[in-house]
């Protein structure tokens, strides 16, 4: 069995003396893992980076079996623009993490690959990357079932004032409605409900704290023996260290 596709590699990591054992994402065919024979040396170093687009054949015996990246030919780098800023190999490796952690192998997911490939051409901009990774997540739980809705209140159908989320329904309700139960809710930064909003630091922590509790509530029921990847909260305690 043969195919060819373009994707995104999430993680290498060297198998035996030579070879790497590379995880890529793909429009078609989700999270894929395959070994690339001299993987782990120098020929391949500058193609083999995480976040890097790479145009690829992969071959095996049965769909099943681990098989071979024939071919890895690179399509575009990303590596200058995350090693030159931190908050944005953070962003990179919080992403690629809980893909490795939550997504289902080889399951075709295309707008959890395009909304990838979306945040990796927004690393080099930190109002973008910032939106991008906050809509990136609520994204991501929709692709696994949480979808979160945050169009209007769940109480009263009002779009705005909205500023809290609640933790059971994962429905946002207005700051007047929510005033009673505040301590038993989410906030939801105003960011992810209105238009030309850039968020800071700050503001971004607090999105993620609200997706956070999601995406660990989808873990739970899904059984997932797993917290949320330390990357992911490498992420977080920067931006809230220098927020």
């Amino acid at each position: 069995m043969e195919w060819r596709a373009e994707g995104i590699v999430i993680a290498v990591r060297k198998h035996g003396e030579s070879a790497a054992i590379v995880e890529t994402l793909t429009e078609e065919h989700g999270r894929h893992g395959g070994l690339v024979h001299g993987g782990a040396g120098r020929r391949h170093t500058a193609t083999l980076q995480p976040g890097n687009q790479v145009a690829m054949t992969w071959r095996g015996r049965l769909a099943e079996n681990l098989g071979t990246y024939t071919t890895m030919e690179l399509v575009r780098s990303r590596a200058a623009t995350v090693l030159a800023d931190r908050e944005a190999l953070a962003t990179l490796d919080a992403a690629r993490a809980l893909l490795l952690t939550l997504l289902p192998e080889r399951a075709a997911m295309p707008d959890v690959y395009r909304g990838t490939l979306a945040l990796l051409d927004a690393l080099d901009d930190a109002d973008a990357r910032r939106l991008g990774y906050a809509r990136w997540e609520l994204m991501l739980l929709s692709e696994l079932g949480l979808a979160l809705d945050l169009s209007r209140c769940a109480v009263t159908g009002a779009r705005e004032g909205l500023a809290w989320v609640s933790p059971r329904s994962g429905r946002a309700v207005t700051a007047e409605v929510g005033a009673e139960y505040a301590d038993r809710l989410l906030a939801l930064p105003p960011f992810l409900t209105a238009t030309g909003i850039a968020p800071d630091r700050a503001a971004l922590a607090q999105a993620l704290a609200l997706t956070g509790y999601f995406l660990e509530t989808w873990a739970i029921q899904n059984s997932l023996d797993k917290p949320l990847p330390p990357a992911r909260e490498r992420l977080v305690a920067l931006l809230r260290k220098d927020g």
